[in-house]
């Protein structure tokens, strides 16, 4: 007997559940003990009634399974009373007991013991035998001691499940306190990226404005002087000062676009033949070909035609400009119903609704990470001085912000880079969701 507690409280600590605690109290503690049967029921949560949760003797030959579990109500029988009154009892005729549940195989003496753990009732150890007076003082001090053993593990379960919860709940709010942290974080540099562009297409227009005047006064007399007489060579300076006008003018048509200020004429139109047309324009021109995936049955978009030809230019010839060995700029056209649900998918300054998305893609080199944050800046530019103002993409950006739509980038190193468009669809009916 002592070597089979001695050997329980060892293995005591390696039990991992409660399941394997009472299958192995119920085959390897109370069946080598001398009893002759046993039975384990489990309380509980409302401590109203006990279910069997393991057995061991000729009542249960199928292993750590037990078929149609007995459920006994608190109260009800030897062992309800026992749970009820987390009293012990000992019955040494059953047959003269009146609480005395018949099994199949009537019984004639039981012992049964509660377990309980910090004030509640855990379960019951239940025994019963064939003889009269087969339990003694002996039998319930053996059963006393191992339902202690028993709570005492149990105990530890419920302190070692409750640490877990603790910790999952920890690793829980910790997740969602990173994940609100990275949101406000993203929330602030947005919008200090929009306070930015704010105020440099504030300042942009107004210097744009003042700008032009000067240029139109030196235009106005550049026409003037070409008109009269001039000596050897004047004709060569004029024309250089006439360039540098036509350079200063874009120019400012470029500053004005950014800050969105351009006298745009929006129309209806069908973007895949306005694509179809530079295309073929732009091959014949520098004979490069372009690489064409348009969709079919594309919602109507409205956006100045004049606008979208040099946005088009723009970014094809950056595109260009990102394969200088060779290759061929790609573009796609495609109709996007953007859902809050799928807000996610999509630029974050677009509201819901139906949009025409157009992507420019090459195959270059593509942006570096420093770089891509910047891009849509004015007078950005990696070129060298004198090759680029930097002004195409902050022109495309104020161009398809102030038709209602945006311009996004995606880039990896050695990957290409792509470009796309969100124009909004032309308002109009019988347009289905793609």
């Amino acid at each position: 007997m002592l070597r089979t507690l001695n050997t329980f409280a060892v293995d005591l600590m390696s039990i991992p559940s409660e399941e394997d605690l009472f299958w192995y109290v119920a085959q390897n503690v109370v069946g080598k003990l001398g009893f002759q049967d046993c039975v384990i029921y489990r309380a509980n949560e409302a401590q109203t009634e006990l279910t069997q949760a393991a057995a061991w003797g000729e009542k249960n030959p199928y292993a750590r399974n037990i078929i149609n579990p007995l459920i006994i109500p608190f109260g009800r029988g030897i062992t309800g009373q026992v749970a009820q009154s987390r009293k012990p009892i000992i019955v040494d005729d059953l047959l003269g007991d009146a609480n005395y549940i018949a099994d199949t195989q009537p019984a004639r003496s039981e012992i049964c013991v509660p377990l309980t753990c910090s004030g509640r009732v855990a379960g019951v150890i239940d025994s019963e035998h064939p003889d009269i007076g087969a339990f003694g003082d002996a039998e319930l001090e053996i059963l006393s001691t191992v339902a202690a053993m028993m709570c005492a593990k149990l105990e530890l379960l419920a302190e070692t499940r409750r640490s877990q919860e603790r910790y999952e709940e920890l690793v829980t709010a910790h997740s969602q306190l990173t994940v609100e942290t990275k949101s406000r974080k993203a929330l602030e540099a947005k919008l200090f990226e929009s306070r930015k562009m704010e105020v440099i297409g504030r300042l942009t227009g107004s210097f744009a404005h003042e700008f032009n005047n000067l240029l139109t006064v030196i235009s106005g007399n550049v026409e003037l002087m070409e008109l009269e007489e001039q000596n050897v060579g004047a004709d060569d300076m004029l024309q250089g000062v006439k360039l540098a006008s036509k350079r200063g003018a874009q120019l400012i048509q470029d500053l004005l676009a950014f800050a969105q200020r351009t006298r745009l004429t929006p129309k209806d139109l069908a973007l895949n033949d306005h694509v179809l047309a530079f295309s073929t324009s732009f091959e014949q021109s520098l004979s490069r070909p372009i690489s064409l995936d348009l969709a079919e049955e594309l919602w109507p978009v409205s956006v100045d035609p004049m606008a979208l030809e040099n946005v088009l230019l723009a970014l094809v010839m950056n595109s260009i400009e990102a394969m200088p060995d060779g290759g061929s700029p790609k573009i796609l056209t495609e109709n996007i119903f953007h859902t809050l649900s799928e807000s996610h998918r999509y630029p974050s300054e677009l509201i819901p609704g139906r949009y025409v998305r157009l992507s420019v893609c090459d195959q270059g080199g593509g942006i570096a990470d420093a770089h891509l944050a910047q891009i849509f800046d004015p007078f950005f530019t990696t070129k060298p001085v004198g090759q680029g103002t930097g002004m195409g993409l902050s022109m495309v950006l104020g161009v398809m912000r102030q038709s209602g739509g945006t311009i996004v980038a995606h880039s990896e190193q050695g990957e290409g880079a792509t470009f796309e468009l969100y124009f909004p669809a032309a308002p109009g009916a019988g347009f289905q969701r793609p």
